[in-house]
């Protein structure tokens, strides 16, 4: 059994940045590929980003450039840096393992304004 825990979302305004993190609570963290989605209002949920467990990345062209996602092993959690953030960006951010079981967070909103 695997929990994510999100947090560090919020307000901010166009152009900053934010620093998501999501805890994984199990020893198998650093065996998990790893991903973060989104879902904005009225929207479907997408993949912002992914992680394998080896450290291969894998974007969404409409982040490419603006995000990173990264993770620490040692500290089992997954990281979403987010700079140049703009309202587009406003969602409501999933951790996500989807591998060998599928496994969601709560989710942390984020707001971008204008």
């Amino acid at each position: 059994q695997v929990q994510l825990v999100e947090s560090g979302g919020g307000l901010v305004e166009a152009g900053g940045s934010l620093r998501l993190s999501c805890a994984a609570s199990g020893s198998i963290f650093r065996f998990l590929p790893m991903g973060w989605y989104r879902q904005a209002p009225g929207k479907q949920r997408e993949l912002v980003a992914s992680i394998s467990s080896g450290g291969i990345t894998v974007y969404a062209d409409s982040v490419k450039g603006r995000f990173t996602i990264s993770r620490d092993n040692a500290k089992n959690t997954m990281y979403l840096q987010m700079n140049s953030l703009k309202p587009e960006d406003t969602a409501v951010y999933y951790c996500h393992v989807p591998a060998p079981r599928v496994y969601w967070g709560q989710g942390t909103q984020v707001t971008v304004s204008s």
